[in-house]
């Protein structure tokens, strides 16, 4: 399947892989440990690739959320 018709490019398949990588170690350690912030972070993380098209505004979706998910692990 060609990839130019489904108007994806080779940054967003990067930035893609790269964020979903990481949220899927987020969802896997927050399940592991019983932790909701962590899991909840890394499906955010993992689902952003399905409605953001552009790698940069997906990767400053993806620092946004571990931000916020930092915030929210040391508020306790």
């Amino acid at each position: 399947m060609d990839l130019s018709a489904l108007n994806i490019s080779a940054g967003t398949l990067f930035a893609s892989l790269i964020w979903g990588t990481i949220g899927f170690g987020f969802f896997i350690y927050g399940k592991k440990q019983s932790a909701f912030i962590p899991m909840l972070s890394g499906l955010a993380l993992i689902g952003i690739s399905y409605f953001i098209a552009s790698p940069l505004y997906m990767s400053l979706v993806a620092i946004g959320i571990l931000v916020v998910m930092w915030v929210l692990i040391k508020r306790g």
